[in-house]
């Protein structure tokens, strides 16, 4: 039967058979064709044909042929790549495969395209011959929806030209290449709906190859940064993952002054209300991105400057901007703490931060007003601001990126790698969809032209007749975009007027595209348009179109930032002129550049001029290269493992241009064979005699016109056989016919010889079976009899056994309880003498226990104590020493406690040396008055001995000697105390003449130590040309402190002086005579440098004035 493909609504196509044929008056067929479409069912390829591993050799080649290959590959072999021509379609089959390591890649480099499985490497190593072998430059476009696995394509054929092109030197060039994929990762992937990890930009790598085709360096030019994503993100979105690493890493010491919590406290990375994705650490992934910035050379200052503006992004996020009463104006407090942390990271003035974020500027052409913002309005500015921030420092890492991948030596050819978006429609479609549409429509009209430029090569290279192939040409759709009054100029157009509008906008298209064959407008809406695309009719909606292309930031906040303390900061925003446009086709891979920046206010372009110029640039770069194709296909929404949605993987084919190229290659030949491989093919519907020729070119057309009446269904060429679509499936069947007929013949033969030979064996099988029952049997007898008297033998040694066994049980048994009775008995009579003796051990050990333990306590506590008195002492003395070691200036103070020290020792010993001189003159008095005292009591004495006799006045007399005797007695015991207490102040005197000695050397070796200092400063100033500022100040204080040791030293010398003065005074007044008095006015005060006073009182020797009275 004839095998079909029918629409179907789950799986687009579904395979059928055609019963039977239709005739008038019978009910019609299953699949009825309607009055609009008179389109014949697609007819489906021999099964032979089915998981080709290029599509183009199918048979018949159209969209359910094509997506039934893809999904037999995809799911049953689990191949996720296949050739359409010389275009690579690749499956995202979300799970890790081992197809990309170190051993794939040595497998496929230096192989031919088609002689492996389809791969990427398969491609980057055709890119890369083709750069060696043709000495042209080649490109790699690899395109795709959102999550269809574009950068991880681009990323492995990175990874296969850093191998095989490794720098010949050691300059890790190759390294540097593939470290840039986790820091743009970083910077420009996020989360979607339906990828966790999607590119939000587009970029085309370039890299380069010295003249021995190893890496030299590389450069990234970038497109269309979503920005909008750094202030929104739509439901269980995020936004771009360097945030979130940032924020997971806050807790790191050198992040602390970022002032950073989690995500959910910001509102630019909270909006989607989903933090996390499943399977990934922020935090280790974070890591990754600051090894990668290091090994590119970016410092690690610059790295933090870096994450302190990504994080001031986070706070301008949460600054609450409050309206006023009129509804009007609206103000932010200055208390904000976000507002205070966003100035402070990026070092701007706060207060016109704070005024500039709600108020704007109006310049008029004679005035300049500055005008409130509504609370909206505010909001607005400060999102656009964040974008901008965020915009600029992503342009600024990927201009740092390419210069540590830029190098020295001379490019001699390039291979770009292209990382573009895919065709997108949704929903709602605004700007950015604009702009993607508008950049494939570029893509495939170089597509289109490319193929059919090969195929016409091919053509005239095998010198076959051949017609003109139409195919669809997309250039009036690129006319409506961009040519002179098209969709961006009338955008331009409407931008440059004072109050337009998206309304007005979208009157203008209608009035002037609304005649286009590609431009309709839609019934229910006047703010939208449709544009036919080549892959599917998109909606556009007007609202935003002109505020996106703009991209308004107020000059005001601008002019802040650009005057930050931070280098880096006002470096983001200061302008650069515009790289001249190209003059020529061949592009200079080093002069290429990021987007242009903003030159100044009044010339500043639109995000759509733009976006135009760098996509010609990037147009005549790739049409000066030689292109290799990889369409990325996303198999469904789930994100499941080898999971193939049909409807969503046909929609892609249709926007990737997949099926485009198939029906290019239909209009033509698209099956082609070789000659030989024809021949071994169809060798059995060709006659034996024809087998026989050796000329296979002559035998093979033969064949055809004899098989085939229609001379327009095949051509030959010098190397290959050309056919229409559906010819090899014809020959397949008439090849499949005659196996059939022969496998019958073959069939009637072989199960007759098989019957045969059946019989034998089983008569074979037969015979050998009886015989070897029949030995069976015998075998079994014979052991049975002997068996049988060897188990008399085992029966009559066994019950002997069992007896002997018993009685030696019963004996063992009868010993073993007589042991343990007299065992028993002994040991209870020794447990009792045991017991009495251990009872006497205890008793012993206790009481030497008792009195061990009496004394331990008494003397702990004794050793507590002293412990605790000595601590006391310890902490005094500790707490001292730490008074006098804190000071921060400890040479200037001791010096100043010198000097106050030397002044209260000068003034008490003049103090005391005038007591002195006091006391010596008052003992003298005494021991005066003393003297003659005694010397008229003795003559009393001698007076009342001579006149009385009686004993009372003498024994009066006695007591008062005894009494004076007393007195005396007291006063020396009183010296020698006031000599002992003099001789201690002497030595601790001496102790602090010591200390001040060594202090003295001290402040020598240090003001020595200056001198040289001051002496190399010197020497390095005069080298230099003069002296600074700070060496006359170290000079002035130099001088100042050797005046101040000078007067220390003169002061030193003269209390020295008074020091042997007091001494020789002191020498001097113990041989005096004289009474001992208790000094009244001794001063026990210390100062409060810490030195012990001085303090001196003597009294004269009163032993003469003893013996005299005695």
């Amino acid at each position: 039967f004839t095998r079909v493909w029918i629409p179907d609504p789950e799986d687009v196509w579904r395979a059928a058979e055609i019963s039977r044929d239709y005739k008038e008056g019978e009910p019609p067929l299953e699949y009825p064709i309607g009055p609009k479409s008179n389109t014949l069912p697609f007819l489906r390829n021999p099964d032979i044909l089915v998981g080709e591993n290029d599509l183009t050799a199918l048979s018949y080649l159209h969209e359910p042929a094509v997506l039934h290959n893809l999904r037999v590959r995809f799911l049953e072999s689990n191949h996720i790549y296949t050739y359409c021509g010389i275009v690579l379609v690749a499956i995202n089959p979300y799970e890790q495969l081992q197809i990309y390591g170190e051993e794939v890649i040595n497998a496929y480099s230096g192989q031919n395209m088609g002689d492996m499985d389809p791969h990427i490497f398969a491609v980057a190593e055709e890119a890369y011959k083709q750069m060696a072998r043709d000495e042209r430059n080649q490109s790699i476009i690899v395109s795709g929806e959102s999550g269809a696995g574009k950068t991880v394509s681009a990323k492995y054929a990175m990874r296969f030209f850093a191998t095989v092109g490794g720098s010949a030197n050691d300059t890790n060039v190759e390294e540097k290449v593939l470290a840039s994929s986790p820091i743009m990762e970083a910077i420009g992937n996020a989360k979607t709906t339906r990828n966790d990890n999607s590119s939000r930009f587009g970029k085309y790598i370039q890299i380069g190859f010295s003249r021995h085709y190893h890496i030299i360096g590389a450069n990234m030019r970038t497109y269309l940064l979503e920005k909008s994503r750094v202030v929104f993100q739509a439901e269980d979105e995020r936004n771009y993952h360097i945030f979130y690493q940032l924020c997971a890493s806050a807790s790191l010491p050198e992040f602390k002054d970022l002032s950073l919590t989690t995500a959910e406290d910001f509102t630019y990375t909270s909006l989607g209300e989903n933090i996390f994705i499943e399977g990934v650490n922020d935090a280790e992934d974070f890591e990754k991105t600051r090894e990668a910035f290091t090994l590119l050379g970016i410092k690690e200052s610059s790295q933090i400057n870096i994450f302190r503006v990504i994080a001031s992004i986070l706070h301008l996020g949460n600054i609450e901007i409050c309206p006023e009463r009129d509804g009007e104006s609206c103000h932010v407090s200055r208390d904000d703490l976000h507002l205070k942390h966003f100035c402070r990271l990026l070092g701007v003035e706060l207060q016109q931060m704070e005024h500039w974020l709600c108020h704007r500027k109006l310049a008029t052409a004679s005035e300049t007003y500055v005008k409130t913002m509504s609370s909206k309005q505010a909001a607005n500015a400060r999102d656009a601001l964040a974008k901008h921030i965020y915009a600029r420092m992503f342009d600024w890492i990927v201009e740092h990126i390419n210069m540590s991948l830029q190098t020295s030596s001379k490019q001699h050819s390039f291979i770009g790698v292209l990382d573009i978006y895919g065709f997108e429609t949704f929903e709602l479609n605004s700007f950015e969809q604009f702009c993607i549409n508008y950049a494939n429509e570029k893509l495939q009209q170089q597509f289109n032209s490319h193929v059919f430029k090969l195929e016409q090569e091919e053509y005239m290279k095998e010198q076959i007749p051949w017609t003109l192939i139409d195919f669809y040409d997309n250039q009036p759709c690129i006319d409506l975009i961009e040519a002179r009054l098209g969709i961006l100029d009338l955008l331009d157009e409407e931008c440059k007027v004072p109050k337009g509008t998206d309304q007005n906008w979208a009157q203008k298209l209608y009035k002037q595209h609304g005649s286009s064959a590609h431009f309709q407008k839609p019934r229910m809406s006047n703010t939208s348009f449709i544009i036919i695309h080549f892959a599917d009719k998109v909606e556009y909606q007007c609202e935003g179109f002109l505020e996106k292309n703009r991209d308004t930031v107020y000059e005001e906040q601008i002019n802040i930032l650009k005057a930050s303390q931070f280098q880096l900061v006002a470096d983001l925003f200061h302008d650069k002129d515009d790289p001249p446009p190209s003059k020529s086709s061949r592009v200079n891979v080093r002069a290429a550049k990021s987007v242009p920046k903003v030159p100044n206010k009044d010339h500043r372009k639109t995000v759509g001029h733009q976006f135009r110029s760098s996509l010609h640039l990037l147009m005549e770069t790739l049409n000066a290269t030689t292109p290799h194709y990889v369409r990325c296909i996303k198999p469904n929404d789930y994100k499941e493992a080898f999971s193939f949605d049909s409807r969503r993987a046909v929609q892609q084919l249709r926007a990737c241009g997949v099926l485009e190229t198939i029906r290019i290659s239909a209009a033509g030949y698209p099956s082609r064979w070789t000659y030989p491989d024809f021949f071994n093919r169809y060798r059995v519907l060709m006659k034996k005699s024809d087998m026989m020729s050796s000329d296979k070119k002559l035998v093979c057309k033969n064949l055809l016109e004899t098989l085939i009446k229609e001379p327009d269904m095949f051509q030959f060429g010098k190397t290959k056989i050309f056919f229409r679509a559906g010819q090899v499936a014809y020959l397949e069947k008439l090849r499949t016919d005659k196996f059939r007929a022969a496998c019958i013949k073959i069939q009637t033969t072989v199960r007759g010889w098989l019957q045969r030979v059946r019989y034998h064996k089983i008569r074979k099988f037969a015979i050998t079976l009886q015989r070897y029952g029949r030995g069976y049997l015998a075998r079994r007898y014979a052991e049975y009899l002997r068996l049988t008297r060897a188990a008399l033998i085992c029966q009559k040694q066994y019950r002997m056994v069992r007896d002997r066994r018993a009685y030696l049980r019963v004996r063992q048994a009868v010993v073993t309880i007589q042991a343990y009775t007299r065992g028993m008995f002994t040991r209870r009579i020794y447990w009792e003498f045991l017991l009495h003796h251990k009872a006497m051990i205890i008793q012993r050990s206790v009481r030497g226990w008792l009195q061990r333990r009496k004394f331990r306590r008494a003397r702990n506590a004794d050793i507590i104590i002293q412990c605790a008195f000595r601590r006391l002492r310890a902490k005094r003395q500790l707490k001292q020493l730490k008074i006098e070691a804190r000071s921060a200036e400890h040479l200037k103070k001791l010096n100043t406690g010198m000097e106050n020290k030397i002044v209260q020792l000068q003034r008490k010993m003049d103090d005391q040396s005038k007591e002195y001189k006091a006391q010596n003159e008052q003992l003298q008095m005494v021991n005066a008055s003393l003297g003659s005292e005694v010397t008229k009591l003795q003559k009393q004495l001698e007076v009342i001995r001579g006149q009385q006799g009686d004993g009372g006045q003498l024994t009066s007399l006695q007591d008062e000697l005894e009494r004076l005797r007393e007195e005396l007695q007291e006063a020396q015991a009183e010296r020698k105390r006031m000599e002992e207490e003099h001789s201690t102040e002497k030595l601790s005197l001496q102790q602090r003449v010591e200390e001040l000695e060594r202090e003295n050397s001290l402040l020598k070796s240090e003001k020595e130590e200056m001198n040289q200092r001051i002496l190399q400063q010197s020497k390095s100033s005069e080298d230099g040309g003069g002296a600074s500022q700070r060496e006359e100040s170290l000079q002035s204080e130099l001088d100042a402190e050797r005046q101040r040791y000078q007067n220390l030293l003169k002061e030193f010398s003269r209390l020295e002086q008074r020091y042997d003065n007091l001494k020789e005074e002191l020498s001097l007044s113990k041989f005096q005579p004289g009474h001992r008095r208790n000094p009244s006015n001794q001063s026990s005060l210390e100062s409060d440098s810490n030195y012990p006073s001085v303090s001196t009182s003597e009294v004269g020797d009163t032993e003469d004035s003893i013996q005299l009275v005695e």
